[in-house]
């Protein structure tokens, strides 16, 4: 089920604690383009159809990534893209986004998406035991 705008956005806002819907959207619009990015085929897609409209295009036209981030390169990234944004602010950014991401998308998606993903990636979507990281700590 898709998730509807205004839903994702709030909880974007509450669980990031930002001060105005504005800076909510900016991450949530940044994090989901480089995410975009490392992600093919009918994963994207299924991710895409459970986020609201506008963040599913953003999603299924990504920035181009030459090769997969590692999760400090996308945060990294990330604070590139966002103005006056550290690795400190970016970090938040991107786990508070990919945490709201991770509940719209459920748990066999979240695995597949994971599946894809450089090892690390577990803790951004805030899914410390997901089973694939358990062996790469």
């Amino acid at each position: 089920m898709r998730l509807r705008w205004q839903a994702f956005l709030d909880k974007v806002q509450e669980r990031g604690d930002y001060s105005s819907p504005q800076e909510g959207e900016r991450a949530a619009r940044t994090v989901l383009a480089l995410l975009g990015a490392h992600l093919v085929g009918d994963v994207r897609a299924a991710l895409a159809a459970r986020l609201p409209e506008t963040f599913a295009v953003v999603l299924l036209n990504p920035l181009q990534a030459t090769e997969p981030l590692s999760p400090e390169r996308f945060v990294r990234a990330t604070a590139a893209w966002i103005e006056g944004a550290t690795e400190r602010t970016a970090a938040w950014d991107v786990s508070t986004v990919l945490s709201v991401v991770a509940d719209a998308a459920g748990e066999e998606l979240t695995a597949r998406i994971l599946l894809q993903l450089p090892p690390g990636y577990d803790l951004l979507f805030g899914r410390p035991h997901h089973p694939r990281s358990a062996g790469t700590r």
